[in-house]
């Protein structure tokens, strides 16, 4: 009796390998996903923004370290004791303006030389399909709990998204920089339970609409149709548990590693294990 529906991987011509850095940005989804490049000793950089969710700010974000443009002290907000980028998350967030200047432009400046030096693997997760701007236009990665009259929200179309995503994948396409494409399989019910449908709905829409210069890994098939119980859920039954990721992560081995590389991580994960561990009459002392 087959109690689940199996996502069937075809793997990718164009295997990873270590030589490569790789680099995620996108949802929580994608420090999900770097914790396993990381411990499988792949050079990674991820989330140089903090979280970012919709797929506008995600290439307002990848558009500013392309062009290498640095936060301007115009750029952040005051709320609550606190300076904010309205494009980072609050763990860049500062009591002392320059200080969070400092920590934005630190990752932006390590974002943008690893695309435009070191060809990277870039994985890029959607989270949501709703975006919100100010008043005046600027696109919001995240609102800082500023009062909801201070943005306009909008739905964004898979046309829109595609719009805005084909010219940018040209780009990255001119730098050698392979783009994998992913969808979180995390809800979003601050959405409403039908406002995520409708959300995910567009995203996965707009990957038949963005360019072919792009892979795409089906990590929210993955979640809705093979792992679907929640008993793959955290707690708050929104979120992966713990088993699902691994087991979205060996689906993404077996889709983009080859049996070499997939070897190659082991002997890292084993490796540090073994600079973990301490026998007993070293921890007695």
């Amino acid at each position: 009796m087959q109690l689940s529906t199996p996502v069937n991987i075809t793997p990718s011509p164009r295997p990873m390998a270590h030589l490569r850095p790789v680099m995620l940005i996108g949802s929580c989804f994608s420090d999900h996903m770097a914790a396993h490049f990381q411990q499988e000793g792949f050079d990674t950089l991820a989330n140089p923004f903090g979280t970012l969710y919709n797929p506008e700010s995600i290439a307002v974000a990848l558009q500013r370290c392309l062009d290498g443009r640095m936060m301007e002290p115009s750029d952040l907000v005051w709320n609550e004791g606190l300076w904010h980028s309205w494009l980072h998350h609050t763990s860049f967030s500062r009591t002392e303006k320059a200080d969070c200047l400092e920590a934005c432009n630190r990752q932006i400046a390590a974002a943008s030389h690893m695309l435009l030096h070191r060809q990277p693997d870039l994985i890029v997760t959607f989270g949501t399909a709703f975006v919100y701007r100010l008043q005046n236009g600027t696109t919001v990665g995240n609102c800082h709990k500023l009062p909801p009259s201070t943005f306009s929200r909008q739905f964004l179309t898979p046309e829109q998204i595609a719009e805005l995503w084909n010219p940018l994948l040209q780009r990255l396409h001119q730098l050698h920089i392979r783009v994998i494409f992913t969808v979180s399989p995390i809800r979003h019910l601050a959405d409403t339970p039908h406002g995520n449908q409708l959300s995910k709905a567009s995203l996965l829409l707009s990957m038949q609409l963005i360019t072919e210069l792009h892979d795409y890994f089906p990590a929210y098939e993955i979640m809705m149709d093979e792992l679907r119980d929640y008993r793959f859920y955290a707690r708050d039954m929104l979120h992966p548990s713990d088993v699902a990721v691994d087991i979205i992560w060996e689906h993404f081995q077996q889709m983009f590693f080859t049996p070499d590389t997939i070897a190659t991580g082991q002997r890292f994960i084993k490796q540090a294990k073994q600079q973990g561990h301490r026998p007993i009459a070293q921890r007695n002392n």
